[in-house]
């Protein structure tokens, strides 16, 4: 099971960003994701524009967004930095997106929390769209050839809905902080049976009060479970990052 490490929250440091992009590779990670949160009291880093930070930094790991809350975006904002990430990140880039599932992120758009998944809806057709012609709404964003496809689009989900993920995108995106890994793994199960391909469970939560033996434990379940990769949220105080990186 390949292992990845998200971003921490905004730092006061200005070189917090790439410093931690570098670290996690240097450690041996096989992926670095940014998540999507605002409104929440805390900054975290735009995803897209943090990645393509870490794109300039980095040679050698994946790099997702775990995930972009798609409706609140601009589809034709998406596509073109999405493209511009691709042209530092190349075939690194993975998109990651969802629904979302807290109503602060929405408030601080004023947007209607409740037809989130209608918007998400819309916003897919324009994205595939986009990504397949350069075509969105009335425009034309230039799509350079090499480009033509987009990155892989992954499918956030607590596990409700696993069967469009399986059967629409190219992989899919569990929570270990909503859900129990008895739980994903049941959701993987059903992933599965639709015909899914690649499955990452993230968001597992490190911090100062972790205890190593449960980590590996909990890392080895979900691997067991047929889990291709797990991603680490890991917070100051928390163990090394080449300590985390020998769990798997």
């Amino acid at each position: 099971m390949r292992l990845g490490a998200l971003l921490t929250p905004a730092g006061d440091q200005p070189d917090h960003l790439v410093n931690e992009a570098r670290a996690i590779e240097s450690a041996g990670f096989d992926s670095i994701w940014s998540a999507h949160a605002m409104g929440r009291g805390f900054m975290m880093h735009d995803p897209l524009l943090a990645l393509t930070a870490a794109a300039a930094v980095t040679t050698r790991v994946e790099l997702g967004t775990g995930i972009l809350q798609l409706p609140l975006y601009q589809p034709a904002d998406v596509i073109l930095k999405v493209l511009t990430l691709m042209q530092i990140a190349g075939d690194r880039l993975l998109l990651g997106v969802g629904a979302g599932s807290t109503q602060a992120d929405y408030a601080l758009h004023d947007q209607d929390f409740s037809r989130r998944f209608h918007q998400l809806e819309i916003s897919l057709k324009a994205l595939r769209q986009g990504f397949e012609s350069g075509q969105v709404g009335n425009g034309d964003v230039g799509l350079p050839a090499n480009l033509k496809g987009g990155p892989p689009l992954l499918l956030g989900t607590w596990g409700q809905s696993v069967k469009p993920a399986a059967t629409e995108f190219d992989g899919w995106i569990a929570s270990g902080m909503h859900r129990t890994p008895a739980e994903c793994g049941e959701a993987l199960t059903a992933y599965r049976a639709a015909g899914g391909q690649r499955a990452i469970v993230s968001t597992i939560m490190v911090t100062g009060n972790t205890d190593t033996g449960a980590l590996r434990e909990q890392l080895t379940s979900y691997a067991d479970a047929g889990f291709d990769d797990a991603v680490l949220m890991v917070y100051p105080g928390a163990p090394s990052l080449e300590a985390l990186r020998a769990l798997v």
